[in-house]
């Protein structure tokens, strides 16, 4: 397993690098045509490469993505090793440990039949490509599962996750000289300044209007922010980025029309709305049953007791539990600093995980 994640992890895929996830795909598709016999089907949408094995009638979706969010190079400055039980390398843990541990899960059964897997390409942008093919995938089976990592290094498996929003506000001004003549501008850096403490303000308005359960509170988050074109103009355009993560369907509208109903401050600027909903929210009552399945298994095992926790983050469990399919997330590698320079895995977890996952195959798929 080791040898397999140190060939997937030197293999870099950033997801912006379309070049980069085609290599990617094929250095995927071969190790998954070794372990389970069969090459998988290479779906190309708007240049994005996406992997689809399919066996019989699928009772059981795998779902997991060989996209990362490192950038090309980033292998010279965080090099694969393994030392004192631990495995490091950009996108170690999101999620090529995952996908080692769902091919040899799957290889350990007498048969792959019943199931299907989706490894898509462009997951940590949204899975824009890759959406409706894993929709199209739920139909007829009794559960899916994602194998993302865990929700921390002790293991967690992910049981809910809020739904995602994106949006960008471009605010639109009126150039003008910064030294001669300003007054005849309208500022688009000052006019975002004002949005920006605006979209601080909607979580509270949010949090009033609708009651976030289980799943805690709505976050709209301002991050992304840009204005003008030189030092010596009144900037006519901005443009800011909003992150909404929300805990339900009914918490996603409404602070979509929030969002779409901020009105400028200043006279003469204008607002333009570009985005919206993206993930649907995935609620616990989604994996509830495939939660307590795993529970038992992991006792049978001898494995340590399982925790379910709720995420702020979504991955493509989102869609397939929106889709009315069962779902349980989390289920890849344990380790912790997904996207960050600290990024690991245990690897003495790997085997234990895939033996879990190979249980939870064969008991859904009858």
């Amino acid at each position: 397993m080791l040898t397999d994640l140190e060939e997937l992890v030197r293999c870099e895929s950033f997801s912006s690098d379309m070049v980069a996830v085609a290599r990617s795909a094929k250095v995927v598709g071969a190790l998954g045509a070794r372990l389970l016999g069969v090459a998988p089907d290479r779906i190309v949408i708007g240049g994005v490469s996406h992997l689809r094995w399919c066996f019989g009638t699928p009772k059981v979706l795998l779902v997991g993505h060989h996209d990362t969010v490192w950038p090309m190079g980033s292998i010279r400055r965080i090099p694969w090793s393994v030392a004192h039980g631990r495995a490091w390398g950009p996108g170690v843990l999101d999620m090529k440990a995952g996908l080692v541990q769902m091919f040899h899960a799957l290889a350990s059964l007498s048969s792959p039949e019943g199931v299907c897997v989706i490894v898509n390409g462009d997951e940590e942008v949204g899975s824009t490509t890759s959406r409706q093919l894993i929709e199209q995938s739920t139909a007829g089976c009794a559960a899916a599962f994602v194998l993302e990592a865990s929700a921390d290094d002790g293991g967690a498996l992910k049981t809910a996750r809020k739904g995602t929003s994106r949006y960008e506000i471009v605010v639109h001004g009126k150039a003008a000289h910064a030294g001669q003549e300003p007054e005849k501008g309208v500022n688009a850096t000052i006019e975002a300044a004002h949005q920006v403490l605006s979209v601080a303000g909607l979580g509270a308005s949010a949090a009033a209007a609708v009651d976030g359960g289980p799943l805690g509170a709505a976050t709209i988050t301002p991050t992304l922010l840009s204005a003008g074109s030189a030092r010596n103009t009144v900037p006519a355009l901005a443009r800011l980025t909003v992150d909404v993560r929300a805990p339900s369907a009914a918490a996603q509208e409404t602070i979509d029309a929030l969002v779409r109903g901020m009105t400028p401050r200043i006279p003469g600027a204008r607002l333009e709305v570009r985005g919206g909903r993206q993930r649907p929210p995935m609620g616990p009552e989604s994996s509830a049953a495939l939660f307590a399945l795993a529970t038992r298994i992991a006792a049978e095992l001898g494995q340590e007791p399982l925790r379910g926790v709720s995420v702020g983050g979504a991955s493509d469990a989102n869609y397939t539990a929106a889709m009315g399919c069962p779902t349980l997330d989390g289920l890849g590698a344990v380790g912790a600093g997904a996207h960050a320079d600290s990024e690991y895995v245990d690897v003495t977890r790997m085997v234990p995980r895939a033996r879990l996952l190979a249980e939870l195959i064969a008991r859904t798929r009858r």
